[in-house]
């Protein structure tokens, strides 16, 4: 963790900025609360940090994310994510399924689905996508953030190790 503690706040910002999806606010605010003893310390700092953040930049934050298996613009994170879950194979059938599901989330709740693809399988994300379709909007708003969190922890230990 000391080559990360050294890092100058742009430079910190340049390398973490991206843990959180189009969000570099969140590594900015970190950085001076250095040193970090470890990962999961700079991972709880971060996740603070966007805790302690007003509902307008939550809100942001999860709208920064892309649409599961969007075939659009996305982060080189989200692209590799996305990829590692089989989601650049769709079916034309399963692609139109989970655009609509995709649809009616965004619709009900404001933001994408967020879910942490890492380790899953496409029937896993829909029956998850199926089942939170009936949460309650500040109950999805709290789940949304924990994937946020756990999409941010697998990034994290890809930049800077476990």
């Amino acid at each position: 963790m000391a080559g990360i503690d050294c890092l100058t706040r742009e430079r910190f910002v340049e390398t973490l900025g991206l843990v959180f999806e189009d969000s570099p606010w969140v590594a900015e605010r970190a950085w001076a609360k250095r040193p970090f003893s470890s990962v999961k310390e700079l991972h709880a700092v971060m996740t603070a940090e966007v805790e302690s953040a007003t509902h307008e930049e939550q809100l942001a934050l999860l709208r920064a994310h892309p649409d599961l298996g969007a075939r659009a613009r996305m982060s080189e994170a989200s692209t590799g994510e996305q990829a590692g879950a089989g989601l650049d194979q769709l079916t034309p059938q399963e692609f139109e399924t989970l655009q609509q599901f995709n649809g009616t989330y965004r619709r009900k709740f404001g933001f994408p689905f967020l879910y942490a693809v890492k380790g899953a399988a496409m029937h896993d994300i829909l029956v998850a996508l199926a089942v939170r379709l009936d949460s309650q909007p500040e109950e999805e708003f709290r789940q949304a953030l924990w994937e946020v969190y756990r999409i941010a922890w697998f990034r994290l230990e890809a930049l800077v190790g476990g």
